[in-house]
């Protein structure tokens, strides 16, 4: 399915954010990371496998 500048753009800025928020938890430590990548894990599920599915 081609994409749009603009939908790549956003992939891009939403993979920019998960990566910020990785970043400021591992100033916390390990653990505090590890959580946020879990938290985030199931936000990402959460919205793959919503119903009635986005278009």
């Amino acid at each position: 399915m081609p994409m749009t500048e603009k939908e790549y753009n956003g992939i891009l800025f939403d993979q920019m954010s998960l990566l910020e928020r990785i970043e400021r938890q591992l100033k916390n430590g390990v653990d505090a990371a590890q959580q946020e990548i879990e938290i985030l894990k199931k936000e990402i599920n959460r919205k793959l496998y919503q119903k009635p599915p986005v278009e």
